[in-house]
């Protein structure tokens, strides 16, 4: 059975890690890099662009089921590093015409994004839990 969001005041309570907004956009992300890497024959540079993108949403649920929030916070700051790696990578890409500038300009901005969500979140576990 599927857990619901509860309703508390404007905003719904977090319930599992796939009510994180975050986590969300992490693995939209993922996939949209694995398709637009999928024919990539720099193999080297594509699996590790692809293992960067999986490594935000995977570490943002793995650090949410751990058991303190200490944990959670140390998984949290590993998904915002998966961030600037995958930006330093797609810099790299870009540079070497594996992808266009529209792709670049949009993964970058979606990198961007998850990692100030993932600041957020992370000041308010140190400041409320």
């Amino acid at each position: 059975m599927e857990e619901r969001k509860r309703e508390t005041g404007n905003r719904k309570k977090i319930e599992k890690f796939e009510d994180l907004e975050v986590w969300k956009k992490g693995v939209r992300l993922s996939i949209s890099i694995y398709k637009a890497f999928k024919n990539c024959r720099d193999y080297s540079l594509r699996d590790q662009i692809q293992r960067a993108a999986v490594s935000i949403p995977s570490n943002i649920a793995e650090g949410y089921e751990r058991n303190t929030n200490k944990e959670y916070i140390q998984f949290l700051h590993i998904a915002k590093g998966s961030c600037a790696e995958l930006r330093t990578q797609l810099y790299i890409a870009y540079e070497i015409g594996l992808i266009t500038k529209d792709s670049f300009e949009e993964f970058i901005q979606s990198s961007k994004e998850i990692s100030a969500m993932l600041f957020s979140l992370i000041k308010t576990r140190i400041e409320r839990f």
